[in-house]
């Protein structure tokens, strides 16, 4: 996905209905979001499986 400069807050528990970014869904859950600040356009695979060890980012962690 292309993204613009911005801060970008990531889903971190997969209740969002507009993945990979947070909706505020996660209040019951007890997890909280992470905050990105991307400071340049670029390329990047946001995780949406939430089993990368590099989050937000996809690491392939889903194909295991």
């Amino acid at each position: 996905m292309t993204t613009k400069p911005g801060l970008y807050v990531w889903c971190a528990c997969g209740q969002s209905q507009k993945q990979p970014f947070c909706d505020g869904s996660h209040g019951p859950t007890g997890m909280r979001p992470m905050f990105v600040e991307i400071t340049e356009e670029k390329q990047i695979a946001w995780c949406t499986c939430k089993t990368s060890c590099t989050k937000p980012y996809c690491d392939g962690s889903h194909n295991k």
